[in-house]
């Protein structure tokens, strides 16, 4: 009954447990594919162009024409990612991303550094994708700001669950907000330069407000400012990596769909990007990283640049809403790219032996459980940590995403050469050449854009990240240490195990019970050579009446009897364990430990404290071998349905 209780809820929120061999029915078409991989990158246009203009805006209104140079190069570094990743993806099928490509053409260690670099960049994902999305629930609803921490924490608990149903449910669950996402934007961007082309002269809502320049930006300082501004609008490529990261989980054939589903998101993230920000430049759009900045009070609520879009090109209406509504809900939903491509990773690196291997494990539907709910919670401590503030977290993010990107392509560069030589892909010289300069054409710039983030970012947050992967990178080595000296002691040796000289059973008695009589019984049916009852002396009084009972019960097993004069049972019974052992260096030494088994969990603070301790410490004595011996109480057969067991035959 209480292992009932305690699935009842499981079931409720994860769903009935499927088959291993149902694996093929949670393969995603790629109508599915795209919430479930492109959430991140297309909602990414949601801030990107507010990410440039907040930089932008440091050096006044002055320098705001400068997002249209800025904006382009985003958009040509996207075209390039994009299309390096198709070559990935058809040419490791098998997933992995950045990791399988880095490890099987640049080594291990290159290939942990992807590995970190993604596993810290899911993570931050998560925390700015959940924090934006209530960003732009508190522009529609300014009273609900004080609750930011809250609410996206409650997002983060709900996308677990929904991943921990399962790839194809959460698919499913996420297909409307992303497409409705798409549909609003669009919608948006046609209305807008309809009404444009008709003559209206459109302001943005913080058309009038001034921006204060923090510093006066000239010469090199101007190009640094430009290079942060770009730095920062990188943040529309987050994501790009899930897809060939997430391959096995296409549908046949899995390479091109995947492939095809990258293009359709790279198409589509480029339109709204560029509408995005033509629309912010031609409505005058202002922001700034304070409210005292654009000439308002302290602690006022400033609209994103997407809401002030929306409110000047509908109105506040229903459009201006649905707009708000398909953004929170398609921003919050973009951690769900993070929530299939860590677990995806984790289960590789643990494959490999650099982490855990619980990591390796599918749940009840086929998901890697351990994965999700380990991203869930650094996520949720991250956004506790620099609450709920997108740009406090975003200033950590894009890092861990151009380190991978510049390991994956430089180990895509190395792949193709390797298949001009082998020629083991079929394809023609002249289609490996190209594919091959598309990708070091990736590597050449994601590696500069990696070099642009860390100038301009490392100050403003970024060392955090440069620290963490190393860490990350330090742990996984340590891990993988630990299985290969763990794989090398288990062993067999040629000669086999030697056979035990001698076995010697102990029973350690407290008093004679039922249960102790039932240890005793099954020591005795496993005829060790040597059999010993032991007690250890705290209570003089309570150690002559079990020597009465002991001996009016004319038991077959000798008991000993040791002296405690500190009151101490486990060190005692180990020295005389250990005076035992002294006598073979063959020699076993086997402990029956009589146990009680508890219905309640009130009931097992209550017994069992001293069998733990003994078992706890016999776990590392080597020679030594315990035996557990339960003896279910009423409590705990009640529960399952079970009959009292009649008593066994006492010894």
């Amino acid at each position: 009954m209480t292992s009932a209780l305690l699935r009842a809820p499981k079931r409720l929120f994860v769903g009935q447990a499927m088959r291993s061999n149902q694996l093929g029915e949670t393969l995603l078409p790629k109508k599915l594919a795209m919430p479930v991989f492109c959430s991140d990158p297309l909602s990414s246009v949601a801030y990107a162009t507010e990410e440039i203009l907040l930089i932008l805006s440091l050096g006044g209104l002055a320098f705001l024409h400068l997002a249209w140079y800025v904006a382009a190069a985003i958009v040509a570094l996207l075209a390039v990612v994009v299309a390096s990743y198709r070559q990935t993806c058809r040419a490791y099928p098998s997933g992995g991303g950045a990791y399988a490509v880095a490890t099987a053409n640049l080594g291990r260690s290159a290939g942990l550094a992807a590995g970190s670099a993604l596993l810290v960049d899911y993570v931050l994902t998560v925390a700015v994708s959940v924090v934006a999305g209530v960003a732009a629930i508190t522009s529609a609803v300014p009273s609900a700001a004080s609750h930011a921490v809250a609410l996206s924490l409650g997002f983060v608990v709900l996308l677990t669950v929904v991943n921990l149903r399962g790839v194809k449910e959460s698919g499913k669950a996420f297909a409307m907000p992303t497409y409705g996402f798409l549909l609003g934007i669009c919608l948006m961007l046609c209305v807008a330069a309809f009404r444009l082309l008709s003559g209206d002269h459109l302001l943005a809502p913080s058309a009038q407000l001034h921006v204060h320049a923090e510093h006066s930006y000239a010469g090199v300082a101007l190009v640094l400012l430009a290079m942060r501004a770009f730095a920062s609008g990188c943040t529309a490529l987050t994501g790009v990596e899930a897809i060939s990261n997430g391959v096995p989980a296409f549908k046949k054939p899995k390479a091109k769909n995947a492939a095809d589903t990258l293009t359709i998101m790279g198409l589509f993230s480029i339109i709204m990007f560029v509408g995005i920000t033509a629309l912010a430049l031609k409505l005058n759009v202002h922001v700034a990283e304070r409210p005292t900045d654009l000439g308002l009070p302290a602690g006022a609520t400033t609209q994103t640049v997407l809401a002030q879009i929306a409110q000047t090109v509908f109105g506040k209406g229903f459009a201006f809403y649905y707009i708000q509504a398909v953004t929170a809900g398609i921003l919050i939903l973009a951690a769900n790219t993070a929530y299939n491509g860590f677990p995806l990773l984790t289960s590789l690196l643990a494959e490999d032996r650099f982490m855990p291997h619980q990591l390796r494990n599918r749940g009840d539907r086929l998901v890697f459980s351990n994965g999700i709910v380990v991203l869930a919670g650094f996520a949720g401590a991250l956004i506790v940590v620099f609450n709920a503030s997108v740009s406090a977290i975003i200033q950590l993010y894009i890092v861990g995403v151009f380190v991978s990107f510049t390991l994956s392509q430089l180990g895509m560069v190395r792949h193709w050469q390797r298949e001009r030589r082998d020629r083991a892909s079929g394809l023609s010289r002249a289609g490996i050449r190209r594919a091959q300069l598309i990708n070091a054409t990736g590597a050449v710039f994601t590696g500069l854009v990696l070099i642009i983030v860390l100038i301009t970012k490392f100050t403003h947050g970024a060392w955090i990240v440069t620290l963490a992967m190393p860490m990350l990178f330090l742990s996984m080595t340590a891990v993988h240490r630990h299985y290969s000296r763990v794989a090398a002691e288990l062993q067999p040796s040629p000669a086999g195990v030697v056979l035990p000289g001698r076995i010697y059973g102990l029973v350690p008695v407290s008093q004679l019970n039922e249960p102790t009589l039932r240890a005793l019984a099954f020591a005795r049916a496993t005829k060790p050579h040597e059999l010993t009852a032991i007690t250890v002396e705290v209570n003089e009084q309570e150690t002559r009446q079990l020597v009465d009972e002991w001996d009016a019960r004319k038991i077959p097993v000798p008991l000993t009897i040791i002296d405690s004069p500190y009151r101490e049972i486990t060190t005692p019974l180990l020295n005389y364990i250990r005076h035992i052992q002294r006598r073979g260096p063959h020699d076993v030494v086997c402990v029956f430990i009589p146990e009680y088994v508890v219905g309640h969990w009130w009931e097992q603070l209550l017994h069992n404290q001293s069998a733990l301790r003994l078992k706890g410490r016999l776990l590392f004595t080597p020679g030594v071998m315990v035996t557990s011996v339960p003896y279910h109480l009423s409590s705990s057969t009640h529960l399952v349905g079970i009959e009292q067991a009649p008593a066994s035959r006492r010894p």
